[in-house]
């Protein structure tokens, strides 16, 4: 038999604990799968960064819980309905917005913006040479381009949005590292094809063969290892 002043204790331990739980705020937020976003750590007009797998999206906060983001979207090209538009975008949404080079200027609470992810706050700051502007300056940037608008993966993309209202440049910082990668691989392929035609070049002057000397099948052994 359960000893009852064990059972009484361990109720009121219970309820100890239950009220001692810091209950979220009025400005916390949950998303339909349990993800907490305390609102209150942003400011309007602060750049609000959502690492996904293979990309980072963006977005300027206009306080209140909205956040003003550039998403592909095929939907605005084809209805003025807003029940229709302002619906979450759908990855097919995204994809046909993508081919079609249309995207929109949205404003989303900041769940159906972060979708799950991480928020970082300004953390572009420290990579940007230009200073920010104001954070008022920044969010009426960012509402001034509320609509539908052109899209390009590399040259007019969610980056692009934000970094012109918050320093008043457009720059994709991801582009840029990404064409850095391009040429690196460009270059690469390009030293690989001139050190094989030189090692070709020395082959066919020098000979490799049962009457090769050493130095020479050394020095087109040594240019084709270094390829």
């Amino acid at each position: 038999m359960k000893n009852p002043v064990l059972a009484l204790l361990s109720f009121l331990l219970d309820k100890i604990l239950f009220f001692a739980k810091p209950k979220p705020s009025s400005t916390s937020k949950t998303d339909k799968n349990g993800n907490l976003y305390e609102t209150s750590l942003y400011k309007r007009g602060d750049l609000l960064e959502v690492p996904r797998t293979l990309f980072v999206h963006f977005g300027i906060y206009l306080g209140n819980n909205r956040v003003a983001h550039l998403i592909p979207d095929i939907v605005p090209a084809l209805t003025c309905k807003k029940t229709c538009v302002k619906k979450v975008v759908t990855n097919k949404r995204l994809v046909a917005g993508v081919l079609a080079k249309i995207a929109s200027v949205r404003v989303d609470n900041v769940q159906d913006f972060a979708y799950g992810a991480i928020i970082l706050v300004n953390e572009m700051d420290r990579h940007m040479q230009n200073n920010p502007l104001s954070n008022e300056e920044v969010a009426e940037r960012a509402e001034k381009l509320v609509g539908t608008t052109s899209y390009s993966l590399l040259w007019d993309n969610c980056e692009h949005f934000v970094t012109y209202c918050r320093y008043g440049t457009a720059v994709s910082l991801q582009t840029d590292k990404f064409c850095d990668t391009i040429k690196k691989i460009i270059r690469d392929q390009r030293s690989l094809l001139i050190s094989a035609a030189i090692g070709m070049a020395l082959t066919l002057c020098l000979g490799v063969g049962p009457f090769t000397t050493l130095p020479s099948f050394l020095i087109t052994f040594t240019l084709w290892m270094a390829s």
